[in-house]
């Protein structure tokens, strides 16, 4: 391609959970001059499905949201329920609660990483063509897998769509002898996790930078998984917080002519969330050993305040947080005493609760307004692929024009790369599949030059 003229790369249809998705890229005389990710979100209604329920029922009807989020949706609703009700959980019952997120941080990030994200590095077309070349690294990603869904068996009752959590707690707690065979399964993890980041650490990584606002929980003192207080890292490095009640003053939602989702800015800017906020946040408390697989990965000394600003590295940082998640999995069961009773009581009250942790994607904001019977009068749900899409097409854009400075790039590589920039973000499972469809439009000098259904 010269740089003469303009064409204009179609790829065809993505939703925000688990649907299909659209990228639009317009370039003229070697300048990309659009770059948008256009999501089509069929209507799903449940913040309206969430009016007139009864406050107890939020837990249950929001895992259904996702089936590979369950937890994240069930913890971040209890945790805004309990906050408009006045309720406070017993320290024990927290421990539970971070311990079930824990096996859903593990199962999600072993799948991205294994299965959904390593076939870009590796030149494969996908997990099956993978398993072929990299057979004992595909059985290591399923053996993480299993180990996080167990957690989520145990604790959660299944491992989709739990069963077993609760407004307050769980309607039962396990057992120390029931926990202690995934404590053996999860010491075999570790070694796994290492692996992971060792192996991932070889991977070969374009150059890129992101320079949105980083958003992510921090809890002072452990790495946020369950609950937390908002924090803002800028691009020019200053570190803010703000209460959780003040999400939405903060975070702006905003209707896009190009997409049916939703997009976000924190403070009017771009903002990003999920793994690379997270470790540039709360790197500081990580583990010891997850700080040294970070140092060993490449990814700097997280004690000292390292950020990485590469999305592509996205891949490196979830195999640091999965170590951490087995750590801590660990860490809790080994000091695992039954609460007394499974869960706090928390009577309805009228008023309005904030309540946000951090799934393996990003920050999940919930917020419920209840009336003195405990009936849910409003309901709002702000999930991090949705906050992510601006920053997103930022990465696509900035990508797509580095590559067409580069070198003379044809619309197959540039669609693949352009894949991979998503994927990077992990945006859900069906989105991290080989989804995109390319159709080509070119105007101007090479106005001959169409093609269309390149289905990757």
């Amino acid at each position: 391609m010269t740089h003469q003229g303009s064409r204009v790369l179609y790829v065809g249809a993505l939703s925000r959970v688990e649907g299909e998705g659209a990228l639009h890229l317009r370039v003229h005389d070697g300048t990309v001059t659009e770059a948008t990710l256009d999501i089509y979100e069929p209507p799903r209604f449940f913040e309206a499905f969430l009016r007139g329920r009864a406050h107890t029922e939020p837990p249950d009807i929001t895992a259904r949201v996702c089936g590979i989020c369950p937890v994240a949706y069930q913890l971040s609703a209890c945790a805004a329920i309990e906050d408009a009700c006045g309720a406070h959980v017993d320290r024990s019952i927290r421990e539970l609660r971070r311990l079930l997120y824990c096996g859903e941080w593990i199962e999600s990030h072993a799948l991205h990483i294994h299965l959904l994200h390593a076939p870009d590095f590796l030149g494969c077309s996908g997990a099956i063509d993978l398993a072929r070349t990299h057979r004992a690294e595909v059985e290591r990603g399923l053996r993480l897998k299993q180990a996080g869904n167990a957690l989520l068996e145990l604790l959660g009752g299944r491992a989709i769509h739990p069963v077993n959590v609760r407004l307050g707690g769980f309607h039962r707690a396990p057992t120390r002898a029931e926990l202690r065979p995934l404590a053996e399964q999860l010491r075999r993890a570790q070694d796994d996790a290492w692996a992971t980041v060792l192996w991932a650490a070889g991977f070969d990584f374009p150059e890129a930078h992101t320079d949105a606002d980083f958003l992510a929980l921090a809890a002072p003192g452990t790495y946020a998984i369950e609950s937390g207080a908002p924090a803002v890292l800028t691009s020019a490095g200053s570190l803010t917080g703000f209460p959780v009640d003040d999400f939405t003053q903060r975070v702006r939602e905003e209707q896009v002519p190009h997409s049916t989702a939703l997009h976000s800015r924190l403070d009017g800017r771009r903002h990003l969330t999920g793994p690379l906020a997270r470790f540039a946040i709360s790197g500081r408390w990580l583990s010891r050993t997850a700080a040294q697989a970070a140092r060993e990965a490449g990814l700097g000394n997280p004690y000292e305040g390292a950020v990485c600003r590469n999305p592509f590295r996205s891949v490196l940082v979830r195999a640091v947080e999965m170590l951490y998640a087995i750590e801590e999995a660990l860490r809790i069961i080994d000091t695992y005493e039954p609460p007394s009773r499974p869960y706090t009581e928390v009577p309805p009250a009228a008023g309005t609760g904030h309540g946000a942790t951090e799934a393996p994607r990003g920050l999940l904001y919930h917020r419920y307004s209840l009336d003195a019977e405990g009936t849910v009068t409003d309901a709002l749900l702000v999930p991090p692929t949705a906050q992510n899409q601006g920053a997103i097409e930022d990465d696509l854009r900035r990508t797509a024009q580095a590559a067409l400075r580069r070198r003379d790039i044809g619309d197959a590589e540039l669609t693949d790369l352009c894949e991979r920039v998503i994927r990077n973000h992990d945006p859900c499972i069906s989105c991290s599949a080989h989804f995109l469809d390319l159709t080509v439009v070119r105007t101007g000098a090479h106005a001959d030059r169409t093609s269309g259904g390149h289905d990757a």
